[in-house]
């Protein structure tokens, strides 16, 4: 028996697709104009709402960042629209909803590549510093997630030296917004089938009421099974610290 040979079924799965199959799920086959606009905010919401529900991994990104001197804070605006400075760092990256981790970096155009992993401050250790234009090689880095951008600030601010070299971070990037009808959903084949029925459920809200509970727990059952699946593969090993007191 012949099969298709292809493995690309999410890749033709449109957002008018989605918004369809969503529909369906609730009884309702013809579907309006603003039926149409509706679902879509709705599907914007629900990317929304997937923030808070722990780390994809799969919008998991890297970037280097070119330091300057006497610059401590680098600013990513959530989109090309929100604004631009002299403190921003574009490369293209927009959107950045929080980073994971950072490392200052040398030589990384040769073999001698070497990385000095940062650490990651909060708002009280910062704040906390005597001297933040102290001028010398990063060692910590202090994020703040605001509206419209996302500034990362180092510490000790970049000198000379420094800034001949540059900091990788390791960052999570927001889901794209769903945009025309005719694009592509910005998650992976994985998550198509807890998206679609996560948007039923947000439109049995507003079109089917009665369905609403049924809906939602359709919706967190396959949720949760791609946030399983979307976990790493690796192993995981705890070692207890043995510690001996002076005596």
């Amino acid at each position: 028996m012949a099969t298709s040979g292809t493995t690309t079924f999410e890749s033709s799965f449109d957002i008018d697709d989605i918004i369809q199959e969503a529909y369906d799920r609730i009884g309702i086959h013809a579907v309006s104009g603003y039926q149409l606009k509706s679902a879509r905010r709705s599907l914007n919401i629900m990317f929304q709402e997937w923030a808070n529900r722990g780390l994809h991994y799969w919008q998991i990104d890297n970037l280097d960042i070119d330091l300057v001197e006497g610059q401590a804070e680098y600013t990513f605006f959530r989109s090309a629209t929100d604004g631009t400075s002299a403190t921003s760092i574009p490369n293209g990256v927009y959107g950045i909803h929080d980073v994971l981790e950072a490392t200052y970096r040398t030589g990384r155009t040769t073999t001698s590549q070497v990385d000095s992993a940062l650490t990651k401050i909060n708002r009280s250790t910062y704040s906390g510093l005597s001297n933040k234009l102290n001028k010398s090689q990063p060692t910590q880095y202090y994020v703040q997630r605001f509206i419209d951008k996302t500034v990362v600030t180092l510490y000790p601010t970049p000198d000379a030296t420094a800034a001949s070299n540059n900091v990788s971070l390791y960052y999570i990037k927001r889901i794209q917004d769903a945009g025309a009808y005719q694009n592509q959903s910005d998650v992976p084949y994985r998550f198509v089938p807890c998206m679609t029925s996560g948007l039923a459920f947000y439109l049995s809200q507003k079109e089917k009421p009665e369905l609403t509970q049924a809906m939602k727990l359709y919706y967190e059952d396959e949720l949760n099974r791609a946030l399983v699946e979307d976990g790493s593969s690796s192993s995981t090993y705890i070692t207890p610290q043995a510690y001996y007191p002076n005596v």
